[in-house]
């Protein structure tokens, strides 16, 4: 599987709510359903932006092309710059069959993804520790866009 990252300047150098915006231009640059999708949850995302959660667990942008992987530099990283990626992706992350896992501590999930479940079907929240998976809630797992049965699979 392909993986790209991105590293988008946070606080101090950027409010929460415009590293969002940023994020939402690279997976999402035509207006659209994907957008109006993404802007939805803006809150809810930039909340999470602002208590930099994103600093070491990504967002996670995977479905039907390659995964992207964003991460959000704070402090004196994001004042100076440096390590900073916000270059264009060369392809529509949100384009066909994608979902985004947002990262977000133990405390705050439930609600979290309470607030998230309310405005999307494609976004969600993750604890900050827990691995992206790309299982869907009927057991079948989604790999390079094929549907693989993991219960089949394991199946002796």
């Amino acid at each position: 599987m392909t993986v790209l990252a991105r590293r988008i300047v946070a606080a101090p150098a950027r409010p929460a709510s415009s590293a969002w915006r940023v994020i939402v231009d690279l997976l999402a640059p035509e207006d659209g359903a994907a957008r109006n999708e993404l802007l939805s949850v803006s809150g809810t995302a930039s909340m999470l932006i602002a208590d930099e959660w994103l600093k070491d667990s990504p967002a996670v942008v995977y479905g039907s092309g390659p995964r992207v992987r964003l991460y959000c530099l704070y402090g004196e990283d994001a004042i100076a710059g440096d390590g900073s990626n916000e270059s264009k992706l060369a392809f529509v992350a949100t384009e066909g069959d994608w979902r985004l896992s947002l990262p977000c501590c133990a405390d705050d999930l439930d609600w979290v993804q309470a607030e998230l479940r309310k405005r999307s079907t494609r976004i969600t929240a993750r604890e900050l520790t827990e691995a992206v998976d790309e299982e869907d809630d009927s057991g079948e797992m989604r790999e390079s866009g094929e549907i693989i049965n993991r219960e089949a699979f394991f199946r002796q």
